[in-house]
């Protein structure tokens, strides 16, 4: 199965009481959501957060092909690799993520505006909303 997956992660402050969340797709239909808070952490952890649980959902639901959709480009071009990453929390995150890809066929990650990932910043906002 080919899954699209619009992930994002947020902070209130930087960093701040953090959410994350997802949209899943397959032929276009939305197959999965997920949100959740996480505590207090940057907006890049939770980034990296939204990833990481997107991958875990994939696996559940017997993904094969799997096409991120971001609208932080640090981000995603951190995890192409065309950008090293610095920050030690990060790499942690970079490694597990890194770790779980490999179970797929592929993992693709594509950036885009803001405006065109508002379903799962939404859901960002309903995890951190429930929570505050």
């Amino acid at each position: 199965m080919n899954v699209e997956i619009y992930s994002d992660g947020g902070a209130r402050g930087n960093p701040g009481p953090a959410g994350i969340g997802g949209v899943i797709r397959s032929g276009g239909n939305i197959i999965a959501t997920y949100y959740e808070y996480i505590g207090e952490a940057t907006n890049n952890q939770a980034e990296y957060r939204a990833v990481l649980r997107g991958l875990e959902e994939a696996k559940k639901l017997g993904a094969i092909n799997i096409q991120f959709v971001l609208d932080s480009e640090l981000v995603v071009s951190q995890l192409r690799r065309e950008y090293k990453v610095k920050n030690r929390d990060l790499a942690t995150l970079f490694v597990q993520i890194w770790n779980i890809s490999q179970q797929f066929k592929s993992v693709k990650y594509r950036w885009v505006p803001r405006e065109r990932n508002y379903e799962a910043d939404a859901l960002v906002n309903k995890a951190i909303d429930g929570v505050l």
